[in-house]
């Protein structure tokens, strides 16, 4: 006797055959970068490892000298181990920055699946070599300063090439949302690196590198064999991006309030257009040739693109200084373990997750991606005051006002990358050119990388005179990111206030006409 269909297989077989496709790509990129991130956050757990209080451990066998430091991993056992950690920060940031800007130009020009895949496993190579140092007992500083840089370049091989896929399978109507709970790959990835790493970080440390750098690898093999880049490829329909009538602003988003995928979508969630790709006529298979990439100072003067690169340049200041620095914080003023210090500090990412879904649907229901950053960031300037000054008064409000930090800090950083990032890279002055989705996003993200290797360098250099200057630091960039907009939520309240007074409009000429014929 047969036994029944699987109802997972039936519930895939009800599925239309595009919805299948985009969920796969939505899952596969999901987990490449969760990977990516998980195999960034392990040096910021070992850190108050690799310079402990030594003074408050049991004597040791191994001391056999008077030192306060004889527990440390040299070469952190100086005076100077804020700076080195700085500097091991910022070897790879550094790196990461400028390799992101030129990761763009290569991801518009070979396929995304090679580039991807071979990012991540030569990623993971050098994430378990850092490790490594502990086994092989190294303790020289350019051993790691070399690791960290070469992890750094080939790092940028993943956030454009997992934006690129996602924007080449999802338009535009839903994609706040659609991108807001995927881009929690960057918190559930720090989150799993922060207690993955914090299980070895008390016995051996290495391996709180190279199980991150195993997975990533492995993550990045499984992609190499299943990751679809364009709807095309497989005979489905390629999204829709933009309407005629669309009204768009400098920075590229709808304020008219339409839904572009709710026009044509007949497919589901996960379906922007119900016809097959060999039905429509404007299908890139049936172009003459395929259109070239796009340069760089091409992608510069795409309205809005150097507005939303600077300000993620200080809003990702912000959030990478809470990445590297967050555990040894709260170790110092909380006086937790290295391992509850990592714990706790995953509750910014879980607070992150919450802010990246809000702000995306936010900004797909008032058609404003520039004024919802706004917004967030005016608000998250007052709450790291008020954490650093009482956020350590009690577990439960440390535990609260992570959670509200992560959302607020996070959440125009998760908009800018992701939604704001493809809308840009399919703006409607690039006359449907795909081939410049990868180049605008390295431009922002590699922007902000920037920011990203300058907020922990400034922490590594502003904490030894107090940790409450390094707040009031990350809330000047804060504001500073927030005053980069204003540009662009000017022109979005102008489009509302215009929508608004057009509608008003024809409510006005309906009435009268319904007059008139009384």
């Amino acid at each position: 006797m047969r036994a029944a269909l699987a109802p997972g297989i039936r519930l895939l077989r009800a599925l239309p055959r595009d919805s299948r496709y985009r969920g796969l790509t939505l899952v596969l990129t999901f987990f490449c970068y969760t990977s990516y991130h998980l195999s960034r956050k392990p040096i910021s757990i070992v850190k108050s490892q690799l310079h402990p209080n030594c003074s408050a451990l049991d004597p040791n066998t191994h001391n056999d000298s008077n030192s306060s430091t004889w527990c440390s991993w040299a070469p952190f056992d100086g005076d100077n181990y804020k700076e080195l950690f700085g500097a091991l920060d910022n070897a790879f940031l550094v790196a990461y920055a400028i390799g992101m800007f030129i990761s763009g130009i290569f991801g518009e020009r070979l396929p995304l699946r090679y580039y991807l895949s071979g990012g991540m496993v030569l990623s993971g190579l050098f994430t378990a070599l850092f490790g490594l140092g502990y086994f092989w007992d190294i303790h020289v500083l350019w051993y790691f300063i070399v690791m960290q840089v070469c992890n750094g370049l080939v790092q940028t091989t993943g956030w454009p090439s997992v934006v690129a896929c996602v924007g080449n399978w999802f338009g535009k109507g839903k994609r706040g949302l659609i991108m807001g709970i995927w881009n929690s790959h960057t918190s559930v990835g720090n989150i799993l690196g922060s207690l993955i790493a914090g299980v070895w970080v008390s016995s051996a440390w290495g391996l709180s590198f190279i199980v991150p750098g195993i997975i990533i690898a492995a993550v990045g093999i499984i992609c190499f064999f299943f990751l679809v880049e364009y709807p095309e490829d497989v005979g489905c329909s390629p999204p829709l991006h933009h309407m005629a009538s669309d009204e768009e602003d400098a920075g590229g988003v709808t304020t008219n309030g339409k839904d572009p995928e709710a026009v044509t979508s007949n497919e589901g969630p996960l379906s922007t257009s119900g016809q097959s790709s060999t039905d429509r006529p404007d299908s890139p298979k049936e172009a003459a040739e395929e259109p070239e990439a796009i340069s760089f100072l091409g992608a510069l003067r795409i309205p809005g693109v150097v507005e939303f690169s600077l300000c993620l340049l200080f809003a990702k200041l912000v959030s990478y200084t809470f990445l590297y620095w967050l555990p040894l914080y709260i170790v110092n003023v909380a006086h937790f373990g290295a391992k509850e210090a990592g714990d706790l500090s995953t509750l910014f990412d879980v607070g992150g997750i919450l802010g990246g879904i809000f702000a995306g649907l936010i900004s797909d229901y008032t058609g404003g991606r520039a004024t919802t950053c706004c917004v967030m960031l005016i608000l998250a300037a007052p709450m790291l005051f008020l954490y650093n000054h009482v956020g350590q008064n009690g577990i439960g409000t440390s535990i609260a006002m992570l959670i509200v930090c992560g959302a607020l800090v996070n959440g125009p950083y998760a908009l800018i990358t992701t939604a704001v990032s493809a809308d840009l890279g399919t703006h409607e002055s690039l006359k449907g050119n795909a081939k410049a989705l990868s180049t605008v996003t390295a431009i922002i993200d590699g922007t902000g990388s920037i920011g990203a290797a300058l907020g922990p360098l400034l922490a590594g250099l502003i904490s030894p005179t107090g940790w409450n200057n390094v707040f009031y630091m990350l809330i000047a960039a804060d504001v500073l990111a927030c005053l980069l907009l204003t540009r662009v939520v000017v022109k979005e309240v102008r489009g509302w206030c215009g929508y608004m007074a057009r509608k008003r409009g024809s409510s006005v000429q309906l009435t009268e006409s319904v007059l008139d014929r009384k």
